[in-house]
């Protein structure tokens, strides 16, 4: 991915409270250790305060841009962390679900870990899915028509979209590969 991963972007969307750290830390430097261009959107241009463990607090991190500025069409690959304070309001901002629905109506894979799933059960992104997150998603998975599984990352072609998705940031090496995989494509 080296020679081609400077002609790839990546937009994160979160919101200003309650990433998990590792969730967009460790994709974000990974990412960009590659030579992608990964900008980061948030509800407000102000800092990002991420959580350890949805409790503690851990790195803060600068948004590029706010989530109604973002432009889906300019980006290969969506990402979206978890954290379980971030997923849940993540979810109720329609910028954000607009932003989803356009990767997958585009042919655009998105990759969400743990929490992150939540927006695409919003938008009805699962339906026809199968995937994994965070334990805790499972009843809103199935209740949303997606296949929910106990694996450490689940890669879906089906419906014209690629959905990579991760339980916890313990996955975050099978889930970064997937990434690295759709980047390469």
């Amino acid at each position: 991915m080296s020679d081609n991963g400077s002609k790839r972007k990546v937009l994160a969307i979160v919101t200003n409270y309650g990433v998990e750290q590792d969730e967009l830390v460790v994709p974000l430097d990974h990412l960009r250790e590659r030579g992608v261009h990964v900008d980061v959107a948030a509800l407000k241009k102000d800092d990002i305060e991420t959580l350890v463990g949805d409790k503690d607090p851990g790195r803060t991190v600068r948004p590029d841009l706010t989530l109604e500025e973002a432009d889906p069409a300019g980006y290969d690959l969506l990402l979206v962390p978890g954290g379980t304070l971030n997923a849940d309001t993540l979810r109720l901002q329609e910028p954000a679900c607009d932003i989803v629905r356009a990767f997958a109506s585009a042919g655009r894979p998105v990759a969400a870990i743990c929490h992150g799933p939540w927006v695409l059960v919003e938008t009805g992104g699962v339906s026809g899915k199968r995937l994994t997150s965070y334990a805790s998603l499972r009843t809103d998975v199935g209740n949303a028509g997606g296949d929910w599984v106990d694996e450490p990352v689940v890669t879906d072609e089906s419906g014209g979209w690629k959905l990579i998705t991760s339980r916890d940031p313990g996955d975050l090496g099978p889930f970064l590969k997937e990434v690295d995989a759709a980047l390469a494509a």
